[in-house]
């Protein structure tokens, strides 16, 4: 009703500033001395005037000025006035012409009409736009008096996000949000002013912007990063949320708007709160999104492990570029249902199946494969916990190894495109079983690759390596929140322990980018694709942010526990193995690694062994078959099967590191 109402006021105001816009063009052109003085002019501008006002009656609700929002006005609307305004000018040129040959008033009357008409409708609809811009007069003299509940916040960070963000507050009249101030990284832009909002220092300025605005009564109550902490060099970002921390602060930030997904259910200006991957993500790597979509789009997909970590993510990503079919594998029930049902939210129109399916089992993978002939397959379906595959080496063997053996079998049987194995650097120098049946199945996609070089039509088979992943099942971030709920202490197996961390978007959209050049592009050949993790951190320091990040400070609210290393680890993970040598792939972010074949024949003579020992529970013979192909695999057999010989429990005791 509102609207209505406006709307039509609207209309008049248009109709009466055209007959002033005329008459004062008129009266411009040809000075009120000529018109009062000749009376057929005098009435002819009354009848031009009339005629003019009845043409934009018509034309201005035909152009749809009215149907717009104008609080909300594009520089598309506002062409959209102009060409209205032409349109009514030149049917008014047109009578005038067929009438009298534009004798009574000469034709530049008409441009000085137009030229003083569009500014006068603009300024009208600017207005409009001015009853959203409260918070502007609020930052320069303060709230208003029926603006007590509103929050003073600070921003950090006046780039392309916080302009967003500024512009869905203006629009939103419920928010109670009043930015007084940003931080910015760039000291060049302390004084400039987004929105109206102004920028008051840098990150290091924190303590003196806030005595500032406490001085002048807008000390905020909230610190909202608009920009990525991990965009802040150094500790930046870090040393803020501890510092406004200590003033009783609320801090969060904004979710972020370019991530590779269906963000149709998302709210691309929710607050969330600050959590450690934000202090560790990298900045968002350039990716190729046409590569994806033409390596993607139209095509069938099976992703096994689809429930997992890393599946569930590479599942999500996968879906958002628009597969014809996708097909999802997971060996637990209820991994399963929940990837399935959030796809069936967020990718409704994406044709999917989900199947109960053990890698394990190969008579049911190529039933899987048989039924929906994919394209492209995904095999993400692994024991990665280097604990419990220590303890069980039989089961790490039966799933890593001849499970991923059994996929690319059936990748290679029903005519796939492609198969993409996600693997980890644990297989590097590996001392765990783990890393060294990731490292088997590597070389099995490996030599599968290679064999194919001189083979028409020949599937590839591309490896991505990289290390942990903040997030996942059993990881950091879990088992560290887990134990700030009971107090503490946060346990850490050394002190100086140290891993390459990567958060799973970031690590899954990589994957994606560096596969699909492979695929397209025929790169890699042989080659594995080690992710550029940047540099190693110590997990000692994890646990420290993540004690501050909680509202605590470490060694005094909280401890941290070292415990010891457990069997199968080290200090320092690797990305690249003392065998391999190391290649440059034409992909950003993306190393490559080229480990000495092992020929196919000679793998599945392995394998089958290693499948024997495994069903037969002969760990002797496992491990001896392993040492066939890898010689310098330095796992500790007597460590790793006999926990009973330490302190009760000793075998089990979970500490963070991945």
């Amino acid at each position: 009703m509102k609207s209505t109402i406006r709307n039509r006021l609207l209309y008049t105001v248009d109709l009466g500033l055209s007959a002033v816009a005329l008459v004062l063009a008129i009266w411009l052109r040809l000075g009120s001395q000529v018109i009062l003085a000749d009376s057929t002019i005098a009435s002819a501008v009354g009848a031009i005037t009339a005629l003019f006002v009845m043409i934009c009656a018509v034309t201005f609700p035909a152009a749809g000025l009215y149907k717009r929002k104008w609080e909300f006005a594009s520089i598309l609307d506002y062409i959209a006035l102009v060409l209205a305004i032409l349109f009514a000018s030149a049917i008014l040129t047109a009578c005038l012409f067929f009438y009298s040959g534009l004798t009574l008033v000469p034709g530049s009357v008409i441009a000085i009409e137009v030229v003083t008409l569009v500014p006068l409708l603009a300024a009208v609809r600017l207005s409009f736009r001015q009853e959203d811009f409260k918070f502007r007069i609020s930052t320069a003299s303060g709230p208003s008096e029926n603006s007590g509940c509103m929050l003073p916040v600070l921003l950090v960070g006046a780039g392309h996000e916080a302009d967003l963000y500024l512009r869905a507050l203006q629009r939103d009249r419920n928010s109670t949000y009043w930015p007084v101030g940003f931080l910015d990284n760039s000291p060049a832009e302390i004084g400039t002013m987004l929105r109206g909002v102004p920028v008051l220092g840098t990150t290091a300025d924190f303590e003196t912007v806030m005595e500032d605005l406490e001085a002048r009564g807008q000390r905020p109550r909230h610190l909202i990063f608009t920009s990525a902490p991990s965009s802040f060099k150094g500790k930046a970002a870090e040393q803020l949320i501890e510092q406004a921390d200590r003033t009783g602060m609320a801090i969060s930030r904004l979710n972020p708007v370019t991530e590779l997904r269906n963000t149709y259910f998302t709210k691309e200006f929710e607050l969330r709160p600050i959590e450690l991957t934000d202090l560790l993500e990298r900045p968002q790597a350039a990716l190729d999104i046409a590569a994806l979509q033409r390596f993607i789009c139209g095509r069938r997909v099976l992703v096994t492990g689809a429930g997992g970590s890393i599946g569930s993510e590479l599942t999500k990503q996968v879906a958002a570029l628009g597969p014809s079919h996708l097909a999802v594998i997971d060996n637990c029930e209820f991994n399963l249902y929940s990837i399935d049902l959030e796809l069936s939210e967020q990718f409704a129109r994406v044709p999917r199946t989900a199947h109960l399916c053990d890698v394990r089992d190969q008579h049911r993978v190529n039933e899987v494969f048989l039924r929906h002939r994919p394209e492209l397959v995904f095999h993400a379906a692994a024991l990665k916990h280097v604990p419990m595959v220590e303890l069980n080496p039989c089961e790490g063997v039966l799933t890593n190894v001849c499970g991923t053996r059994n996929v690319a079998d059936a990748a290679l049987r029903w005519g796939a495109l492609g198969m993409v194995q996600v693997s980890t650097d644990k297989v590097v120098n590996s001392t765990s079983v783990m890393g060294a049946t990731k490292r088997l199945a590597e070389l099995y996609c490996q030599a599968l690759d290679l064999e194919g070089v001189n083979r028409s039509g020949a599937p590839r088979f591309m490896t991505v390596r990289f290390g942990n992943v903040l997030g996942s099942s059993g990881s950091l971030i879990p088992l560290f929140k887990r134990q700030l709920v009971h107090g503490g202490p946060l346990t850490v197996t050394h002190p100086e322990m140290k891993r390459f961390f990567m958060t799973i978007r970031e690590a899954v959209e990589l994957t994606l980018q560096a596969s699909a050049y492979g695929l397209e592009k025929e790169l890699g050949q042989g080659e594995i694709f080690v992710l550029d993790m940047g540099e190693p951190i110590k997990i000692v320091d994890i646990a420290r942010r993540m004690i501050r990040l909680a509202g605590f400070t470490p060694d005094k609210d909280v401890h941290i526990q070292i415990i010891g290393c457990r069997p199968g680890e080290k200090l320092f993970e690797e990305l690249f193995d003392e065998t391999e040598r190391r290649v440059s792939p034409p992909v950003p972010r993306v190393l490559g690694a080229v480990p000495t074949p092992v020929p196919v024949p000679v793998l599945q003579e392995i394998f089958a062994r290693l499948e024997v020992c495994a069903m037969e529970g002969e760990t002797d013979g496992l491990f001896a078959s392993i040492h066939t192909v890898l010689p310098s695999f330095r796992g500790n057999q007597v460590d790793s099967f006999h926990p009973v010989d330490d302190a009760p429990g000793a075998g089990f005791k979970r500490a963070a590191t991945m």
